[in-house]
């Protein structure tokens, strides 16, 4: 079959669909963790650890896909990680017990490993740096929109007909969509920076962990870490936090969290995209700084929302929050991939992916479920997380005043 041309625009739309897809396979088990936990006579700890079992897929494989796609036909690996990920969700509706539902999530987790890995490099293929990070905010934008598309989803079609149809209903699409890409020609790696040579360069294993001796790299990454020890923990347990503390049904916490993941994280991962991508024009630090001003000026509005007795003071601290740490979605994720060499894009975003996962919320969702077990009172456990939060936002805003310090140097480039 003769390859067709794709134009960057019609690669990044493809792209950011299928990434839509990808989130919400990855959120609806978040919205119907509870009836599971009836189901199956769960403790806390046991329904925080489906979390971990998709992360076991997920980040484990992932720095084995980053190598692959570096290397090889990205395009293929593509579809092979939405067919891998929409047949493990399916399959979830269809688990006959615990063990069998942690390894359909192991699964899902695989798939995604591949299709999280690989994708943004062939963004950044597409792009040149100075429309890259407008580019990549729009492919991010698929994190609110799918996260909340994931709760509806769970919500709607639990309320109706049990979780194990939200499983089947939200990974049906993607056994399809698998194929999208194959018939169209790949970017030439490095052909939007003009490096086409040094990206054709074949990085060896010594050459990817070396990416950790990477000062800048390292901040954004550590920074990372944190954030997601934070927003993953909660993004599995709020659902659960409003239906135990504040009374509300299954459709209402999952309508609620639909809204503002969708309202306010798809806005301000516009805004903060398209504002930090203005405000680089003028100052070089403004992708780091984005992120960190951004996540520090979120930690009050998570504590409020925690530590407020109304179920109206959670929700107005909680979605403020939200939108203040979305803010940073496609700047991080930029920040990535330019802060190591053109041939390590692809395993650069794999290794964020496995450390972002193995020392944040890997083990965030868990650690929750286990100290709300201990304490009897999930109101007291999701309280490290703001703590998480400032720890990220210092991080990064250390890498921006780092990187303001670099070009006021004489002889900075």
């Amino acid at each position: 079959m003769k390859e067709k041309t794709l134009s960057p625009f019609g690669l990044l739309i493809i792209l950011s669909g299928l990434n839509l897809f990808n989130y919400l396979d990855r959120y609806v088990v978040n919205q119907v963790v509870e009836l599971i936990g009836v189901d199956f006579r769960l403790s806390d700890g046991q329904i925080g650890r489906i979390n971990t079992a998709f992360m076991i897929g997920y980040f484990f494989t992932a720095p084995f896909f980053g190598y692959l796609g570096d290397r090889v036909a990205r395009k293929w690996l593509i579809a092979a990680g939405i067919l891998v990920w929409s047949l493990g969700t399916v399959l979830s509706g269809l688990a006959g017990g615990y063990v069998a539902l942690l390894a359909c999530r192991i699964l899902v987790g695989l798939g995604e490993a591949s299709y999280a890995s690989i994708s943004p490099s062939l963004i950044s293929d597409s792009y040149a740096p100075a429309k890259r990070n407008n580019a990549l905010t729009l492919f991010y934008v698929a994190i609110p929109v799918g996260a909340a598309l994931g709760y509806w989803v769970g919500s709607q079609v639990a309320a109706v007909w049990g979780w194990r149809y939200a499983f089947i209903v939200a990974g049906l699409p993607g056994l399809l969509l698998a194929v999208v890409l194959l018939p169209f020609r790949e970017p030439t790696r490095g052909q939007a920076d003009g490096c086409q040579k040094e990206a054709a360069v074949k990085a060896g294993v010594g050459d990817v962990f070396k990416l950790l001796k990477l000062p800048d790299f390292n901040l954004v990454l550590w920074g990372y870490v944190a954030y997601t020890f934070a927003m993953g923990a909660f993004s599995f347990w709020g659902p659960a936090y409003l239906m135990r503390v504040h009374h509300m049904t299954l459709k209402e916490a999952g309508g609620f969290f639909g809204v503002v993941t969708a309202v306010s994280g798809l806005v301000s991962t516009f805004a903060g995209g398209f504002a930090a991508t203005a405000w680089r024009q003028r100052n070089p630090a403004a992708y780091a700084l984005t992120l960190g001003l951004s996540t520090l000026a979120a930690v009050p509005f998570a504590a409020w929302a925690f530590l407020g007795g109304t179920k109206t003071i959670f929700m107005v601290g909680l979605a403020i929050a939200i939108f203040l740490l979305f803010l940073g979605t496609g700047p991080v994720n930029t920040l990535i991939i330019e802060t190591v060499p053109v041939n390590l894009r692809a395993s650069a975003m794999a290794m964020s992916i496995f450390m972002i996962h193995m020392f944040g919320d890997f083990w965030s969702p868990e650690i929750v479920g286990h100290l709300s077990t201990l304490l009897g009172n999930l109101k007291l456990a999701v309280l490290i997380l703001p703590c998480a939060l400032l720890v990220g936002g210092l991080l990064w805003l250390n890498l921006g005043l780092r990187t303001l310090r670099q070009h006021r140097q004489p002889n900075a480039a």
